[in-house]
């Protein structure tokens, strides 16, 4: 037992852990600032009174949420930084993890659109057509009415977004990050079969302490910043 147990240690010594994670976790971090930022766009764009908005956004959210996320990250790789040689750092390590970071926002970016657009659909339809009444162009009805109001019924389907996301970092080893929890998961099992349930043990209990707490705190948001109606 002793052999066994200082076998096991010996293996998470080896593997870093909790880095891992830490990747995971600055991956959903980047990721969630600029999907939300693109998410938002996309949402103002599928609600504007412009025709060719709303189809460029409908375009967007149907083509991107109907692509599997591990071909987006693929193409990061194989079409912008080998066919065009592009590179968003002069490290290349560093460079993988941004056209990852960008990947998950570009895909993610569709399911925060959508987020949004239900969050919309509870603000009164009275409101908007008060702001036309008095004369507020689109932009700041949405900016000052209709957004404010629809993040806030929109908490409970961000949350679930970013719990996705979270869990679709792991897709990073497809953009050749490989010092996140999957690939080094991966690794590690690989070297140490015989801790094989042990390893993948530790990492599905990471996943949950990192998961449920977020689940819990978008729930509780949701019920306390819920628009009174």
């Amino acid at each position: 037992m002793g052999d066994y147990l200082s076998g096991l240690w010996t293996v998470f010594e080896e593997y870093d852990v909790l880095a891992a994670f830490w990747v995971n976790i600055q991956l959903t971090f980047w990721a969630g600032l600029l999907a939300l930022a693109l998410g938002t766009v996309l949402a103002i764009m599928r609600i504007s009174p412009i025709a060719s908005l709303r189809f460029v956004g409908t375009a967007y959210v149907n083509i991107l949420r109907n692509t599997p996320l591990t071909i987006i990250m693929t193409f990061m790789i194989l079409a912008l930084v080998f066919q065009l040689a592009l590179q968003l750092s002069s490290n290349l390590s560093d460079s993988y993890f941004r056209f990852a970071v960008l990947g998950l926002a570009v895909y993610h970016a569709s399911f925060v659109c959508e987020a949004i657009r239900s969050g919309v659909n509870t603000v009164p339809l009275g409101q908007a057509e008060a702001a036309r009444a008095i004369g507020l162009p689109f932009m700041d009805s949405a900016r000052l009415i209709i957004l404010p109001q629809a993040f806030r019924g929109a908490i409970a389907p961000l949350g679930s977004v970013l719990i996705a996301l979270m869990k679709n970092s792991t897709v990073a080893a497809a953009a050749s990050v490989t010092t996140e929890t999957a690939s080094t998961m991966k690794v590690a099992i690989e070297f140490n079969p015989d801790y094989l349930m042990e390893i993948f043990g530790v990492f599905a209990i990471g996943w949950v302490i990192l998961v449920i707490p977020v689940g819990l705190l978008t729930t509780w948001l949701s019920e306390r910043l819920a628009v009174k109606r």
